[in-house]
């Protein structure tokens, strides 16, 4: 009973030393509602390009620019519609774990994880403003600077965060050598891989819980 004691207070304080170094209220859920959201969101794009490739799309006189500007709008729904739910499913988890939503913690993982996605996305920008060509690179450069994003990110959260994180950029990477294909690896990346993910994590560390 006395060594049953000292590992049940062992435990105690390593998940002290967690709360109070980790955020640990990340919801699985939200990478599952994530991953279905892009689904959705990569529906819409698709039908937008085969109307497109098929000759049939466009307000006005140029269906280049409405393409791009129907994609960036699908893109920014998709963003502000995932976020919205990973925020909600989180402020969940914080309070069924009674831990607050915004401290110290939280703050620098959301530091470490805007850095390289604002990079990224100044990145992106500036390929579409100044190389009209470079359409296909997006795909690539946003798998590689989100899984970097989620990298630096993971050491004030769960280490699962690293390896999905590793999975984006190597993606990103394979979608590098294969132009073209970006709407298929944005649907693996941030589609498929949020699922899983978000699977394994909710079974992991959610599913029991009171």
């Amino acid at each position: 009973m006395n060594q049953k004691e000292q590992l049940d207070t062992l435990n105690d304080i390593r998940n002290i030393m967690n709360r109070s170094s980790k955020f640990i209220s990340l919801s699985g859920l939200s990478g599952i509602f994530a991953g279905l959201t892009a689904l959705v969101g990569a529906y819409f794009a698709h039908q937008a390009l085969k109307a497109y490739v098929a000759g049939d799309y466009g307000y006005g006189m140029d269906a280049d620019s409405d393409i791009e500007i129907d994609l960036l709008k699908i893109g920014i729904l998709v963003l502000i519609v995932a976020v919205l739910g990973g925020i909600f499913f989180t402020y969940r988890q914080s309070k069924k774990k009674n831990l607050p939503l915004w401290d110290n913690t939280s703050k620098n993982l959301l530091i470490n994880l805007f850095i390289p996605l604002a990079t990224g996305g100044l990145f992106v920008i500036g390929l579409l403003l100044n190389h009209s060509s470079a359409f296909g690179l997006i795909a690539p450069s946003t798998l590689v600077f989100y899984g970097l994003a989620l990298i630096n990110a993971s050491k004030f959260t769960y280490s699962d965060i690293r390896f999905l994180g590793i999975c984006e950029i190597i993606l990103g990477i394979i979608a590098m050598f294969n132009i073209g294909l970006g709407l298929y690896f944005w649907v693996a990346g941030f589609g498929v891989l949020h699922i899983l993910y978000g699977s394994i994590m909710y079974f992991k560390y959610e599913k029991g819980e009171k």
